[in-house]
């Protein structure tokens, strides 16, 4: 399955460079500044949640969303044919 992560993050001047290298070890892909890709993983929604909490504030916001390939975008952070693959997996 592939997912796309969403995270706000409620405290202004917060490091939270633990959470982006967590996110970039999980295989993830930046394609906003608070938005993810993670393809082709065996982790449930509520597993990398559960894992990536450890890297924020109890007052931030997660959410994970399975994808399908059906979507539409414009100016992301990567490539069409990235987002393309991701969404084909």
């Amino acid at each position: 399955m592939s997912y796309l992560i969403c995270y706000d993050l409620d405290k202004p001047g917060q490091d939270y460079s633990d959470l982006i290298s967590a996110l970039k070890k999980l295989g993830a892909y930046r394609f906003q500044y608070s938005s993810w890709f993670l393809e082709k993983t065996q982790y449930t929604p509520l597993q990398i949640v559960n894992h990536l909490a450890q890297f924020v504030d109890g007052n931030d916001r997660l959410l994970v969303v399975e994808v399908q390939n059906n979507a539409a975008w414009r100016n992301l952070m990567i490539t069409d044919n990235t987002v393309r693959q991701i969404l084909a997996a």
